[in-house]
C-alpha cells in the first residue's frame, strides 16, 4: 500500500479514521466548515480553502487508501451539499458548501483507491486549490469593495463596474464545473471514470447528480447573484492591483492546468494513461453543462427556483445544540438532585447526628466508666443520681475533677489494647 497506510485493524486506527474525517468534514461531521469559512477574514478564507480539508485529505490517501467506507462517505459528500447550496443566502457559505462537495470526489477517489482514482483525487485536490481559491478571492473582492456585503439578495449588477473581478469569478465557476479546457475537467472525471471501470454504478450515478449541483450552485449561482442578476444599485471600484493579481495567477492556472494537463499529470503518484480530451467525453460533459445552465434558466424564469431567503438555515448542528440542551438538562435534574439529597441527608441530617453524638461522647464513656464504679462502692439512690448529674455538669463545662479524667483515660488505653 505504500508508506504511512494504517488502515481499518481496531479502534485505534478508528479512531484516526474518525479524526481525519472531522478535518475532512464528513457528513454530520461538517458543519465547523460552514460556519467558519464565511466568517473568517478575507484572506483567511483563501488559507483556510487551501490548507484545512486538503490536509486531511493527504492523511487519507496516505493512511487509508482503498477504504471501501471512504466510496460511501464521499459520495454522499458530493450529494448533500447541493441542497443546502440551492438555498443559501451567503455566497461565502454556499462556497463552503461547496467545498465539501469538491472534496466529496477526493475521497470517493481514495476509497476506490485504484491508480486512476487516487491520481484523480490528488489532481482534483491540486485544482480545488486553485479554482476554490480563485472563486473565493473573488468574492472577497467584492466584499471588499462593497463594505462586507455578500448575500444574494444585496448583491447583482457589480459586472458594470467590477468587470476583471467579474471574468476572474467566470473562471472559477468554469473550472470548479469542469468545462472543457477548465481545470476541473480534466481531474474530476478521473474518479467519475474509476467509479464506472470498477461498475460502481451508483456511485457514478450519484457523481454525475454532484457534478450538476456543481453547475448549479457555484458554476452560475456564484458569478450570477454577485455579478448579473437584478440590479442591487451598487456601484463599487474595481478590486484592488494586488487582488486582481492574485486572482489573475489562479485564473491562469485554472486555465492552464485544464488545456494543458500533461504537466498536472506528470507530477501524479502513479502513470497516467488517461486522457480527458476524447470527443465522447467532451461532448458529453458539455451536453451536461448546457441542459444543466438550461434547467437553472428555466427555473429561475418560471419562479420555481428556490428564493435567497434572509434567514438561517438548520444545518446538522442543530442535533449537537438540541443534544447538548437535553443532556444538560437531564444533567441538571439528575446530578444537581443528587447534591440536593446528600445536602440534606449528609450535611444536614448524618452531620449534626455526628455531631452531636461527638460532643456527648466523653459524656456517655466517663459515665459509662464510672456508674459501675460508684454502684460497686455503695453509692446508690439519691446520691448516685446526684454524683451523675455534678459529673455531667463538670464534663459540659470541662472542669471534671482529675480523677475522673485520669480514670476515663485509663479505661480508654484499657479498652484500645484489648480491640489491639
Amino acid at each position: 500500500m505504500g508508506w504511512g497506510y494504517i488502515g481499518l485493524n481496531g479502534l485505534a486506527t478508528l479512531l484516526i479514521f474518525l479524526g481525519f474525517g472531522v478535518n475532512c468534514a464528513w457528513p454530520f461531521l461538517h458543519p465547523w466548515l460552514t460556519d467558519a469559512y464565511p466568517e473568517a477574514t478575507i484572506t483567511g478564507t483563501v488559507f483556510l480553502s487551501a490548507f484545512t480539508t486538503k490536509c486531511a485529505v493527504y492523511a487519507l490517501a496516505r493512511a487509508f487508501p482503498g477504504t471501501e467506507a471512504l466510496i460511501w462517505i464521499g459520495a454522499i459528500m458530493t450529494a448533500f451539499p447541493i441542497f443546502y447550496a440551492v438555498i443559501e443566502n451567503n455566497l461565502r457559505r454556499v462556497l463552503s458548501y461547496s467545498l465539501i462537495n469538491q472534496v466529496g470526489f477526493m475521497v470517493c477517489g481514495i476509497g476506490i483507491g485504484t491508480q486512476m482514482a487516487l491520481n484523480g483525487a490528488v489532481s482534483h485536490a491540486v485544482n480545488d486549490i486553485l479554482f476554490k481559491a480563485l472563486l473565493f478571492m473573488s468574492m472577497g473582492a467584492v466584499m471588499y469593495r462593497t463594505g462586507g456585503k455578500i448575500n444574494c439578495t444585496a448583491l447583482g449588477g457589480l459586472y458594470r463596474t467590477m468587470p476583471l473581478t467579474c471574468i476572474c469569478c467566470i473562471i472559477g465557476a468554469a473550472s470548479i464545473s469542469a468545462v472543457p479546457l477548465f481545470s476541473g475537467f480534466v481531474s474530476k472525471s478521473m474518479v467519475m471514470e474509476a467509479a464506472a471501470t470498477g461498475h460502481m454504478q451508483i456511485i457514478w450515478f450519484i457523481l454525475l447528480f454532484a457534478s450538476v449541483g456543481v453547475l448549479e450552485h457555484a458554476g452560475i449561482k456564484i458569478p450570477f447573484f454577485a455579478f448579473f442578476g437584478h440590479d442591487s444599485g451598487l456601484r463599487p471600484r474595481e478590486a484592488p492591483l494586488h487582488m486582481l493579481l492574485a486572482m489573475g495567477i489562479a485564473a491562469f492556472f485554472c486555465i492552464f492546468n485544464g488545456s494543458f494537463p500533461s504537466y498536472l499529470y506528470s507530477l501524479l503518484p502513479y502513470p497516467v494513461d488517461y486522457v480527458p480530451y476524447t470527443v465522447p467525453h467532451v461532448v458529453g460533459q458539455t451536453q451536461l453543462i448546457f441542459f444543466a445552465a438550461f434547467a437553472f434558466i428555466l427555473l429561475t424564469l418560471s419562479g420555481m427556483s428556490p428564493s435567497e431567503l434572509r434567514a438561517v438555515n438548520l444545518d446538522a448542528d442543530w442535533f449537537y445544540r438540541k443534544g447538548g440542551g437535553l443532556f444538560y438538562r437531564v444533567m441538571d435534574i439528575s446530578m444537581n438532585g443528587l447534591t440536593r439529597v446528600a445536602d440534606r441527608v449528609i450535611v444536614g441530617e448524618l452531620t449534626g447526628s455526628i455531631c452531636r453524638i461527638s460532643q456527648r461522647w466523653p459524656e456517655v464513656l466517663c459515665l459509662g466508666a464510672m456508674i459501675p464504679l460508684w454502684s460497686v462502692t455503695g453509692i446508690k439512690g439519691k446520691d448516685l443520681e446526684d454524683k451523675i448529674e455534678r459529673t455531667r455538669a463538670a464534663i459540659q463545662t470541662h472542669t471534671s475533677p482529675i480523677g475522673i479524667s485520669a480514670a476515663t483515660a485509663t479505661i480508654f488505653l484499657v479498652l484500645i489494647y484489648l480491640l489491639m
